[in-house]
């Protein structure tokens, strides 16, 4: 788990550096600059206006007494895209982006959910009661 992490962390930044000196060639220093600026303003808007309709449904689900299991999933997803959008690069925009689109981020909700089920059937996930 730690080697995965220390990858992720080194060769994600690597691999956004390499693609913005090579877009920064390609279209200029500005655009370049646009690409990482707007992105991230946009996802801020977005994310706070998708969080906000995912916080209502999830009162909505605890109000009459379910457990907000996709609305919790879905906050968390809408978190890491935002905060993905935030991160300067080309790649993790496109992340942010796609856990944003409640469409896309429905597929990925799904996904999420399989494997959390699936840690929890092998044990390697546990979930005590409150």
């Amino acid at each position: 788990m730690l080697s995965r992490l220390i990858l992720l962390f080194t060769l994600v930044p690597a691999m956004e550096l390499i693609l913005l000196v090579y877009l920064g060639r390609e279209i200029g220093f500005w655009p370049t600059v646009a690409l990482i600026v707007v992105p991230g303003v946009v996802g801020a808007v977005v994310a706070k206006s998708q969080g906000t309709r995912v916080l209502r449904r999830i009162q909505a689900d605890v109000a009459a007494g379910r457990v907000p299991a996709y609305g919790l999933i879905d906050g968390l997803l809408i978190l890491v895209g935002g905060v993905l959008l935030l991160a300067p690069g080309v790649l993790t925009d496109v992340v942010g982006i796609v856990l944003l689109v409640p469409y896309s981020r429905d597929w990925v909700k799904r996904r999420v959910r399989a494997a959390l089920e699936n840690a929890i059937r092998r044990g390697t996930l546990r979930v005590f009661p409150a």
